[in-house]
């Protein structure tokens, strides 16, 4: 009891704990799988479009500096000249763009999935708060990202070291190169390093991302009776509950009400137990049970039948086992089928009887065909 009531955040947070947090936009993101994803695509991308790109600028430089004088003094010529330069550098540009913006999506979209909430973008009071402010300056979130950046500046410094290392001869080596195959050489041998660079950082995001999982779900955790509460809003209060299920039994009985009108007979017991049951000959099938009560339902539904002219039946075994053994709404049990249909016959027959159609009939007997089995 007591650690139910400690306030120890120690339960994992429910669905509903979960959906409400990503509504607000709070998710589990890191930005270095981000940063990641950006800086890997760019050295992709300019090691696939690098040497189109350097090609297209070339030629168009080569042009522009290689004008004639028709085109230097035309000036409808000359745009077409720089017009014709752009277009050569769209290409390119547009594929290395492309890239990066995948990579970008799939970096930010990669942990957390896609989120976009306009609670998270309304202004809060709090964010102005300088106390809050510096809870935010010297708290362990900001110590965590202070470790992160001094990894990050560790990883990065060695893994540089190691690549000016190993290609130090090669450096060297571009000086005794002709143009223009020393500047290529120099500009793959720069992405080639960009690209192992950007994959270093693959080792702080190794850490980060399962670090802000763990931590966006150490934030969401719950109390015991955190649960219990939601539990209760979610499901309701027991007295809703019971209000709830009072108002459908309520509903359910008026329904049933509404129906004794129509049946053909109702069998009493004859104080404690009344059923209605309606058969339609047209349709054929079992008598349905439209009604059922005990003691003030039971009352009720023979005062409605006598206001509706409803045949009242009084035969105490049958009422019981037809209540007992069947539903509102239900066909009658088959093996109670003889039994209700000499009490049907008996109504049909009187009816054809009022009518002047036909005699009175022999009342039904009390001991009709009931199976022990059926007996209550």
């Amino acid at each position: 009891m007591a650690d139910s009531d400690s306030g120890e955040k120690s339960e994992e947070p429910t669905a509903k704990k979960l959906t409400d947090a990503r509504k607000k936009g709070q998710i589990a993101r890191s930005k270095d799988l981000g940063t990641f994803f950006v800086l890997v695509g760019s050295a992709c991308a300019m090691l696939l479009m690098g040497k189109s790109l350097a090609t297209s600028m070339a030629n168009m430089m080569t042009h522009m500096f290689s004008l004639t004088r028709e085109e230097a003094m035309d000036i409808n010529a000359l745009f077409k000249v720089i017009n014709d330069g752009i277009f050569q550098l769209v290409s390119p540009l547009m594929w290395i763009f492309v890239i990066i913006m995948i990579a970008a999506f799939v970096g930010n979209t990669l942990l957390g999935g896609m989120s976009f909430s306009w609670e998270a973008m309304m202004p809060k009071a709090s964010r102005l708060s300088p106390m809050a402010g510096f809870k935010r300056m010297f708290g362990v979130q900001a110590a965590v990202e202070l470790f992160k950046s001094i990894l990050k500046f560790c990883v990065v410094f060695f893994v540089a070291y190691l690549l000016l290392n190993g290609l130090f001869e090669q450096i060297l080596g571009l000086s005794r190169e002709t143009i223009p195959a020393n500047f290529e050489h120099a500009t793959t041998m720069l992405l080639w390093m960009f690209l192992v660079l950007a994959l270093s950082i693959g080792i702080i995001v190794a850490i980060d991302a399962p670090y802000q999982v763990w931590n966006h779900n150490r934030q969401l955790k719950m109390t015991k009776q955190e649960i219990k509460d939601e539990h209760k809003s979610s499901e309701g209060s027991p007295e809703m509950k019971g209000r709830i299920r009072r108002t459908q039994y309520e509903m359910s009985q008026r329904r049933m009400m509404a129906d004794v009108p129509d049946s053909d007979v109702v069998i009493t017991n004859p104080t404690h137990f009344s059923i209605a049951l309606k058969y339609d000959a047209a349709v054929g099938g079992a008598p349905v049970l439209v009604a059922k009560g005990v003691d003030e339902m039971a009352i009720h539904i023979r005062t409605i039948a006598k206001e509706h002219q409803v045949e009242i039946i009084q035969s105490a075994a049958l009422a019981r086992s037809i209540y007992y053994t069947a539903e509102v709404g239900e066909d009658i049990p088959e093996e109670l089928f003889a039994a209700v249909a000499q009490v049907l016959a008996f109504i049909f027959q009187l009816n054809e009887h009022k009518k002047g159609k036909a005699k009175k009939p022999i009342p039904v007997a009390k001991d009709l065909p009931i199976p022990d089995e059926f007996k209550y």
